[in-house]
């Protein structure tokens, strides 16, 4: 293997061009300690001067801080009710609570398609199993989950009544917006 010839510098040039490291010798050594020890001991005096002059002017007196007017609350008249109240959506003065007897348990341990919205979730078929009807699922993720009747699938406790070749009808438990709960019925269809 045959190497191109670069440039060739003669070595009389090299020393102009590139610093030769050598090590120090004591004689270089005491040169540059000479150099650094007679910067640190030059005369300081107009600095000192500087400095006095500084010392001796007199202050600028400091700004006073302004004075922080207090905030005067206007109260509007006949406007004395809370507007986050909840007695002021329903037309007698004390709030009622509308209970219809339906209560969320709680201590059941949740399925998979319970963490997805109602809405996000897709019928995209059924299958034969075990003499049962069983509906697929498309989560948003692009899975597919099977269930059955009585399952349970969206966030506001869904269970699945009943299945069809087309549609799945679910029983959710929603709040009434009287702090209780109502059941509403919804039905998901087969998507084409």
């Amino acid at each position: 293997m045959k190497f191109k010839r670069i440039i060739e510098i003669p070595k009389k040039r090299l020393g102009l061009y590139f610093f030769r490291f050598r090590r120090p010798t004591v004689a270089t050594s005491l040169f540059w300690m000479a150099i650094t020890l007679t910067a640190c001991n030059q005369d300081m005096t107009d600095l000192d001067s500087y400095f006095a002059e500084q010392r001796a002017k007199a202050a600028k007196p400091i700004e006073p801080i302004p004075e922080i007017k207090p905030y005067l609350r206007y109260a509007y008249p006949k406007h004395e009710k809370d507007p986050f109240d909840i007695s002021m959506l329903i037309p007698d003065s004390a709030p009622k609570m509308i209970d219809n007897g339906i209560k969320l348990d709680t201590t059941r341990v949740k399925e998979f398609l319970e963490s997805f919205p109602l809405d996000s979730l897709s019928m995209v078929g059924t299958v034969n199993k075990e003499k049962t009807l069983w509906a697929l699922i498309k989560t948003p993720n692009g899975g597919v989950q099977s269930i059955k009747k009585d399952n349970y699938l969206g966030q506001n406790y869904g269970q699945v009544l009943s299945i069809s070749e087309t549609e799945i009808a679910i029983r959710e438990i929603v709040p009434n917006g009287s702090g209780g709960y109502k059941e509403r019925e919804t039905l998901i269809t087969l998507k084409d």
